[in-house]
């Protein structure tokens, strides 16, 4: 077989980017995987897979304030847009999963998005539901990251589209991010 007349770019790009953010425990890899699985071509990227790919030198987000790992945290949005890109222009939907809290890290994400609008999503069901989700999954984190709960809605209130999931299932959560973003699964 040859690939001599094979063309990745799709003559239909896919309508945009999501990105699916709130504090862990919201339920953001979940609900990412389920809202791409609506749409007949779609791919979830998840951020912090991209953070592991660091072999060596990874510095993982820390309530310390370490300079390094914030820089860590925008070379990771950098790629998750670029991976983004090239499966939109491939025609699948990305739908990028990321704990997005601050003005400047959502800006960072507009600027490197190029390819169609940039839907942002916040998945915000409260610390305290957030913080049982946490305790209840196998991907049990041992900070309490209940108070970027306050950031993320001092910073970005203004921004996108909030849903209050604490008492939503998967599948409903799912409805509501297509319902106020307006895209539609193709089958």
């Amino acid at each position: 077989m040859t690939f001599e007349h094979i063309t990745v770019d799709s003559p239909e790009p896919a309508p945009g980017t999501v990105l699916l953010s709130g504090i862990p425990g919201s339920g953001k890899s979940t609900v990412a995987a389920a809202l791409a699985a609506r749409f007949a071509r779609a791919a979830h990227i998840e951020v912090d897979g991209l953070q592991a790919l660091i072999v060596s030198g990874c510095h993982w987000p820390s309530p310390d304030g370490d300079p390094e790992a914030d820089r860590q945290i925008l070379l990771r949005a950098r790629n998750a847009c670029l991976l983004a890109e090239s499966f939109t222009a491939a025609g699948f939907l990305p739908v990028l999963d990321d704990v997005v809290v601050r003005r400047s890290h959502l800006d960072y994400y507009r600027a490197q998005a190029k390819t169609g609008p940039l839907y942002p999503v916040f998945l915000a069901p409260g610390p305290e539901k957030a913080w049982e989700r946490n305790n209840a999954r196998d991907k049990r984190l041992t900070t309490n990251w209940a108070f970027l709960d306050e950031a993320m809605r001092t910073e970005l209130s203004d921004e996108g589209v909030w849903i209050d999931n604490a008492h939503l299932t998967v599948e409903e959560t799912v409805d509501a991010v297509l319902a106020a973003t307006g895209l539609t699964p193709r089958r």
